[in-house]
């Protein structure tokens, strides 16, 4: 006979034959310490998932904030912050990276926007100080000026794809923030329409550059009138392309010998500085997905 000690392994170990043995679950021990709570992102809200958390552990209000015309040769850049409410996301349907919105999309959106929003502020930066800073160092200034303007103070603010500080406040910078965050994508919205609005006056003044089609982005049809009429006063000249059509224009005028040119009588070797970002200089990638938008309507330029 087999005893019970041969059937069930005697000391413990495996059975070699039989049901298995049943394993048996200890309990985890107690936490020690205090421990943070978790910031559980819910699916429900989408882009509206991080300021929802942030709000959840009282770090609200929530700025967003992005800019529009960084990439473009001609024209302001023009940054905006936006707060908006929690839990309004019913609000904004179709909410999004402006730059996949058609305008008549984008100035809906932008009537819900200013409606709705907390608060909001566009800060515009003229060619001049764009081209004196540099376009970066002009976008940087921007945003925590249009922070600073905000009515209501934000507890925490995001920026779209790059860091920022001197806000005052934690800061986030969100990969694709226009199409991650909502208030970032409301930013986006705002600066987008605002800028374009002001290059559609300037092609009121000055019909010549077409500014009405390209919105001052470096297209064809924007190449070929710098090439035609050199650069007007709302020109970057920081930018390789506007710098070259300057000295060509001033070449042919003999206005000046050694082709120095730009706002406030710079020197050559300072545009020449300014112009070693290729970022500054081509334009980004909202130039270029503005450039697809605007071919795909009709147009040249968003």
């Amino acid at each position: 006979m087999t005893s019970a000690r041969s059937r069930s392994g005697g000391d413990g170990g495996p059975r070699t034959g039989g049901r298995p043995r049943r394993r048996v679950r200890r309990p985890l021990p107690p936490r020690t310490g205090v421990q943070p709570p978790r910031a559980i992102i819910r699916r429900s809200g989408e882009s509206w998932a991080l300021q929802s958390a942030l709000e959840r552990h009282g770090l609200g209000p929530v700025a967003g904030v992005d800019e529009a015309g960084r990439g473009a040769c001609a024209g302001p850049l023009a940054v905006a912050a936006c707060i908006l409410r929690p839990n309004d996301a019913k609000r904004f349907e179709g909410l999004t990276d402006s730059k996949l919105l058609s305008p008549e999309e984008r100035e809906r959106l932008a009537a819900i926007v200013l409606r709705r929003a907390v608060d909001h502020c566009v800060v515009l930066v003229d060619p001049a100080e764009v081209d004196r800073r540099g376009v970066h160092a002009a976008n940087i200034d921007g945003m925590r000026r249009a922070v600073a303007r905000l009515g209501v103070r934000p507890g925490y603010v995001l920026t779209d794809g790059f860091p920022v500080t001197g806000f005052g406040v934690p800061s986030l910078a969100v990969p694709k923030g226009d199409l991650a965050a909502a208030c970032v994508a409301a930013a986006s919205i705002l600066a987008k329409t605002t800028r374009d609005r002001l290059m559609m006056e300037l092609h009121e003044r000055r019909p010549e550059y077409r500014f009405d089609l390209h919105k001052g982005y470096c297209t064809p049809t924007h190449s070929a009138t710098l090439a035609e009429h050199g650069p007007s006063p709302d020109h970057r000249y920081s930018f390789v392309n506007v710098a070259g059509a300057a000295r060509l224009a001033a070449g042919r005028a003999g206005d000046s010998p050694d082709g120095s040119v730009g706002h406030n009588e710079e020197d050559d070797d300072d545009l020449a500085d300014m112009t070693s970002d290729e970022d500054d200089v081509f334009g980004d990638s909202e130039g270029i997905e503005g450039m697809a938008d605007a071919e795909a309507e009709g147009g040249e330029g968003s």
